[in-house]
């Protein structure tokens, strides 16, 4: 005895998905998404930290041998470029430029002497604050 018409459309039916399994699988989707963008989003910013922590110890370490060597800050960074304490100066991770690090000027020798005034410290020329609430520009 064949089928009838009623039975196949009811098999046929049942075999699909409805669209409220269909919006839920959706959205279960989109969270997870959501997540894991959110995760790798965080993971990027500590990598730049990272980098930053690294750039600004290498570059103060270059300026303490700088004032070490010469008894003298540098005037620039490119001073330490130039007399080969570092091969270059390098990108500020947060602002993906060389132009914005902010450089602290010595203060004058209390003692009076004729010691020129120079680049005491640098710090990252970002406006942006790190995962851990502090601004760039106090590390």
């Amino acid at each position: 005895m064949p089928r009838s018409f009623t039975t196949r459309a009811r098999t046929a039916a049942a075999a699909g998905f409805t669209l409220i399994e269909l919006i839920v699988v959706t959205a279960l989707i989109v969270v997870l998404t959501t997540i894991a963008m959110v995760s790798y989003q965080n993971s990027v910013t500590r990598a730049r930290e990272a980098v930053l922590k690294e750039d600004l110890f290498r570059l103060r370490d270059a300026i303490d041998q700088y004032y070490a060597d010469k008894n003298k800050w540098p005037q620039t960074l490119q001073d330490l470029v130039a007399d080969g304490y570092v091969r270059e100066i390098p990108k500020d991770p947060m602002t993906d430029s060389v132009e914005t690090w902010q450089t602290v000027p010595a203060e004058a020798d209390p003692a009076g002497g004729s010691a020129e005034p120079g680049v005491f410290d640098v710090k990252s020329g970002s406006d942006r604050m790190a995962l851990d609430g502090t601004p760039y520009t106090d590390w």
